[in-house]
């Protein structure tokens, strides 16, 4: 009496593409990430670590912290930087950022 007859309805249509539409957008996100992001970040990376791998002795450079100096020693893991007449300090080759051309400093 109070309670209407239930109708059977017809199955909703299923989506021909399988949900594909529906993660379309997610994979566009990525794909979009990794270009503008991750690629040029790993193409950065790969430059300083060829950078850093070519380091010679003689060589003018600035470290990351803005220290200007000279390349005196070359070890493994440190280089000796020359910032002033007779003054050498010791810094990590990773702390190199900048390579300067010959002649750049010249009041050493």
């Amino acid at each position: 009496m109070l309670i209407s007859t239930a109708h059977a309805q017809t199955a909703a249509a299923s989506d021909p593409t399988g949900g594909f539409m529906q993660l379309l957008p997610i994979i566009l996100m990525f794909v979009v990430l990794y270009f503008l992001m991750v690629r040029p970040q790993m193409k950065r990376a790969k430059e300083h670590k060829a950078l850093v791998e070519a380091l010679a002795k003689g060589d003018e450079v600035v470290t990351g912290g803005g220290i200007a100096g000279r390349i005196t020693r070359v070890g493994e893991q440190y280089i000796g930087l020359e910032v002033a007449e007779g003054v050498e300090i010791q810094v990590q080759k990773p702390a190199v950022t900048l390579v300067l051309p010959k002649g750049s400093l010249k009041s050493l």
